[in-house]
């Protein structure tokens, strides 16, 4: 039985996220073991670096998954690509040591946060951006970030009821970019909450149209209560961008 480490990209447009649901067809781990699964014909289950949200894309997801199979990986990764639908792509398949695990050894993430930031459309990239036509204060927005930079409790920025588990995460950068009419936000850390980069993103574009003073972050991360952050920015923006080990 060998260990497998899988790199995918995908639009996540028309699924329900990357973790399976039950009975509930449309999400992308499901439709990858049972591809798998007809490819190797026998069971596979995929751990990921990460569970990307209904609409939210990937440029790295990495998977991790054991197998019995006569196939080289360039055989495997050669059918994968072959029955794949054209809005999933397999990067790369490699074997990989036995104890490698996709979610358990991932070191770091970045997140990229796409804003079409103009009053007019971008046709081309819209299942990608977020548009804010409105102009924006990007040296708020930076003095924002930086408050919220560091090892923090962000129960204020994330939509998960659970109390019982840590909401501590360790953001190591928020990184504004802007390239033309698209400001590009980048957010590295250990880990995220559910729905947690979205937050932070709402929360920051509030900053940027004078909604909010960069103060407020400590006052918010200090609240631990989700209402007083900002609104949950849609799905479609968010690419999963690199994962590190």
């Amino acid at each position: 039985m060998s260990n497998y480490k899988l790199i995918l990209s995908y639009e996540g447009t028309r699924y329900k996220g990357w973790q399976r649901q039950g009975n509930t067809a449309g999400a992308i781990q499901e439709k990858l073991e049972s591809l798998l699964g007809r490819i190797l014909e026998q069971p596979v289950e995929l751990a990921a670096s990460g569970r990307t949200d209904a609409g939210v894309h990937a440029r790295m997801q990495v998977c991790s998954f054991h197998a019995e199979t006569a196939l080289s990986p360039a055989a495997l990764l050669e059918e994968l690509r072959r029955f794949l639908p054209e809005d999933i792509g397999a990067v790369s398949l490699e074997e990989a040591p036995p104890r490698f695990h996709a979610r358990l050894n991932c070191r770091e993430k970045t997140y990229l946060y796409r804003v079409w930031n103009s009053p007019g459309p971008n046709v081309f990239t819209r299942r990608f951006q977020y548009r804010v036509p409105e102009p924006l204060d990007e040296a708020a927005m930076e003095r924002a970030a930086a408050l919220l930079c560091g090892e923090h409790d962000f129960a204020a920025f994330c939509s998960l009821k659970n109390g019982k588990k840590s909401t501590v995460r360790q953001l190591r950068s928020i990184e504004l970019r802007r390239e033309g009419e698209e400001l590009r936000i980048y957010f590295t850390g250990d880990g995220f909450l559910y729905n947690m980069v979205r937050i932070l993103t709402g929360t920051l574009l509030e900053v940027g149209l004078g909604l909010r003073e960069p103060e407020d972050m400590a006052r918010i991360l200090e609240s631990r209560d989700r209402t007083q952050a900002g609104p949950t920015a849609p799905a479609a923006g968010l690419t999963l961008w690199e994962v590190r080990y």
